[in-house]
């Protein structure tokens, strides 16, 4: 049975901690989204206040019930389309790379935190999230992963366990790591059978300088759409992966035997 569904994603430039502008721009690019006939927009990571914005990530975050997510859920239900969104969350103290999933009617599907913190400057800024997200998106069973977590085949066998067949990536992927859009996301993709939704940032924020290569990817490993190094908005139709001869798809996940020792030498 066709599950067809016209999946978007945004690769932009960072709003460099300047709330207001990040706002405008989600609600512009969400309503182009729509028009196009998404019915689901996937943003980069931690995209509100900004992802290489140490500064402002104790500062400005919030809770899960707060106002930035009020207004996220008010975007997409004035615009009819569905928003996935990296942001910071405060709970209890503690700030979370977080990535929330709004429907076209503004319901929050979805709340994730990221497991794998890369590098110095995500670990002193958050903490480690501990556990998967599962929802149900147009007839599919969906997850989202952050950034550093699916570079991770564990974490995409879990979700795939699961049976998880389409992941959301908000992520913030650094020039000189386009093997990641290029060869980590395309393998994790078609070792479990998956269609994955990996949206970066482009331009400069500081002094990280973004790899763009935004690219959504089928369970056969080939992209479905994918931008280049500037600002754009991807959208394709999910019903493409009907087409997808499914004798040549992975055995992976039936074919796996576990080994329980090693023989010594």
């Amino acid at each position: 049975m066709s599950k067809s569904m016209k999946l978007a994603l945004y690769q932009g430039p960072a709003i460099g901690g300047d709330i207001e502008a990040g706002f405008i721009r989600i609600e512009k690019q969400l309503s182009a989204a729509a028009l196009s006939g998404a019915r689901m927009t996937v943003f980069p990571e931690v995209f509100i206040p900004g992802y290489n914005r140490p500064d402002l990530h104790r500062s400005l975050a919030q809770p899960l019930d707060g106002e930035w997510t009020e207004r996220l859920s008010e975007i997409a239900r004035k615009a009819g389309c569905g928003l996935t969104i990296g942001w910071a969350e405060q709970f209890d103290g503690k700030v979370f790379n977080a990535a929330t999933c709004f429907d076209e009617s503004g319901e929050r599907i979805a709340h994730y935190r990221k497991i794998q913190l890369y590098g110095p400057m995500e670990q002193a800024s958050f903490e480690f999230g501990d556990c998967y997200t599962v929802f149900e998106l147009a007839g599919r069973k969906a997850a989202l992963l952050i950034c550093y977590d699916v570079e991770f085949p564990q974490h995409c066998i879990a979700l795939a366990n699961q049976g998880v067949s389409l992941i959301l990536v908000p992520t913030a992927n650094p020039r000189g790591f386009e093997y990641v859009s290029d060869i980590l996301v395309p393998a994790r993709a078609a070792e479990m059978r998956l269609t994955i939704a990996y949206a970066n940032f482009c331009g400069k924020e500081g002094d990280i300088a973004f790899g763009g290569r935004s690219v959504i990817v089928g369970p056969d490993g080939k992209a479905l759409a994918s931008a280049g190094t500037g600002e754009t908005l991807l959208v394709t139709d999910l019903s493409a992966l009907d087409t997808i001869d499914q004798t040549l798809l992975s055995q992976q996940q039936a074919d796996y035997r576990r080994i329980g020792k090693t023989d010594d030498a």
